[in-house]
């Protein structure tokens, strides 16, 4: 099942419109498993190679750093949002995309500096639903075969739920680990999806990144949590050293 949608996915011409992030990111999370799926990869192609380096540079931000601007990371991340879905609401008014956009992305990135606590909260819930969709895709991607189908696909929403719980209530629990995991995930997801961009704008490396990439469900998956916990990691030792010269 997993080759038959790969192979689709792979079939899909671009778009000329196709290439904008307006498009691109809106499309790539609508799923929360999306990681797990082949359309993935055939949405990155499109994405324009100057957007991919910015996804890379503000990725390793952070990566490395998110614990140290996580204020500025979640008001911009609120800002992305309300901008994402300003613009799909001004679609529905002719000619109003750009306005609803900036007004909805204004408003929001407003809202969450007073509110910063719980901008947190959810940005974190938010990863963690993401982390734990993606999770569940990719292991009904490895335990299931076209004959028997253990786990359901469509069931992903059961690990998006518990990541969601899990990260969100950690978020009033250990506040600064909220911040690390979920600053540290979303610059990992950045960078992945920059490096593929970029990869796929190389013809020489197309066809090889999009066979390796659409093989396996886990593959993407993989590629963004690892990066995610040796930041992760990175994040709390210099967090440990900060204090240790404070002291």
């Amino acid at each position: 099942m997993w080759l038959t949608l790969a192979a689709e996915a792979g079939t899909k011409a671009p778009t000329e419109e196709s290439g904008s992030p307006w498009l691109i990111f809106p499309k790539l999370f609508e799923r929360l498993d999306s990681l797990a799926q082949p359309d993935t990869v055939t949405l990155m192609r499109d994405l324009p190679p100057v957007f991919a380096a910015i996804a890379i540079a503000v990725g390793l931000a952070c990566l490395l750093r998110g614990h140290r601007w996580y204020r500025i990371i979640v008001v911009i991340m609120a800002a992305a949002m309300g901008a994402v879905i300003g613009y799909r609401l001004g679609a529905e008014i002719e000619s109003a995309e750009v306005i609803v956009a900036g007004c909805l992305g204004v408003l929001l990135a407003v809202v969450a500096w007073p509110l910063m606590k719980y901008a947190v909260a959810l940005c974190g819930g938010l990863a963690g639903a993401m982390i734990g969709a993606n999770v569940w895709a990719s292991l009904c991607g490895f335990v299931n075969t076209e004959q028997n189908m253990i786990m359901s696909p469509d069931s992903y929403w059961a690990g998006a739920l518990i990541g969601l719980v899990v990260l969100g209530m950690l978020s009033f629990i250990v506040f600064d680990l909220t911040i690390m995991m979920f600053t540290a995930f979303s610059g990992s997801l950045l960078i992945v999806l920059g490096v593929i961009a970029l990869l796929l704008q190389v013809s020489n490396f197309q066809e090889t990144v999009t066979t390796s990439l659409q093989s396996s469900p886990m593959i993407v998956p993989m590629l963004v949590i690892v990066p995610a916990v040796v930041g992760l990691i990175i994040q709390q030792a210099v967090s440990k050293g900060a204090e240790s010269e404070e002291a």
